[in-house]
């Protein structure tokens, strides 16, 4: 796809505007803005009767041997715009904060899906889910659900984690009464022809029963509208939040021997070798 350079400098607010933002906000940036186009020339498309081909799941697994980088893997793991950076070592007691600033960016789309949870009134324990449901994708990407559930079970409420923990499932099936309908880009991502696992299946029914279900729901809605962008957002509107529902441990996350602390760990030194 040819990206219009200017259009896309003036879809950001301009030259000084991009002058400020970091290497990965940029590629963030540009990522989303081609998402925006494709959008919009399968629009057209359909409009001119030619309607989007999806790929089959076939066909998506045939790509696997043409690329040096498993899908699965990380975004601090493997850099899909060229060379990894170096990092900045994270402060001794590090916090949440501290890792959302060193570890987690480009954040903005979780950043997104909160400040959206925030302004429709939703409870501040899912404003935090909302803020913490795809971190996790820093290290691992199969699973990402139960994997974000496991890292923040230390910190968080129950009901944070089981909404972390089971969004990865709702988002296969559409509830149009809460506002969530299967969205295209998984066609683009999972096949046409795709059907989740049976364990995601057996998930899927034990929380349409479940007390908590619209919890895990409302991460999924306010996932799927979370990529503008033109979008401003800041961690600053959660910093109050994050104290009330996150335990900051005072040894700083990765060191205080808690399950999920080499989790932590693992996030705060991804350039070991073993």
């Amino acid at each position: 796809m040819e990206v219009d350079r200017r259009a896309f400098i003036a879809s950001l607010g301009g030259a000084a505007a991009v002058s400020a933002m970091s290497s990965e906000a940029k590629a963030d940036a540009l990522e989303h803005y081609m998402e925006e186009r494709l959008d919009e020339m399968v629009a057209q498309n359909q409009q001119a009767g030619q309607p989007e081909k999806f790929p089959t799941v076939k066909e998506i697994e045939d790509r696997i041997e043409k690329s040096n980088v498993r899908r699965g893997a990380g975004s601090l793991f493997a850099s899909q715009r060229g060379n990894v950076k170096k990092l900045e070592p994270m402060p001794k007691n590090a916090t949440l904060l501290d890792f959302y600033r060193l570890r987690f960016e480009p954040a903005n789309h979780v950043l997104q899906s909160a400040t959206r949870a925030l302004k429709t009134g939703m409870s501040e324990e899912i404003v935090l889910a909302c803020l913490m449901h795809d971190v996790v994708l820093n290290l691992i990407k199969p699973d990402h659900g139960w994997w974000g559930a496991q890292l923040i079970e230390p910190y968080v409420s129950e009901k944070v984690a089981f909404a972390v923990r089971y969004h990865q499932t709702l988002r296969f099936y559409p509830d149009p009464e809460a506002g969530y309908e299967y969205p295209d880009q998984y066609y683009r991502i999972f096949g046409v022809d795709y059907t989740p696992p049976q364990y995601i299946e057996d998930t899927y029914k034990m929380l349409k029963n479940h007390k908590w279900y619209m919890e895990p729901r409302m991460v999924t809605v306010n996932d799927l509208y979370a990529f503008d962008p033109n979008a401003k957002v800041s961690i600053e509107p959660f910093i109050d939040i994050i104290g009330r529902h996150f335990k900051t441990p005072k040894e700083g996350l990765g060191n205080d021997n808690t399950p999920s602390s080499h989790m932590w760990r693992t996030l705060a030194r991804p350039d070991n070798p073993l």
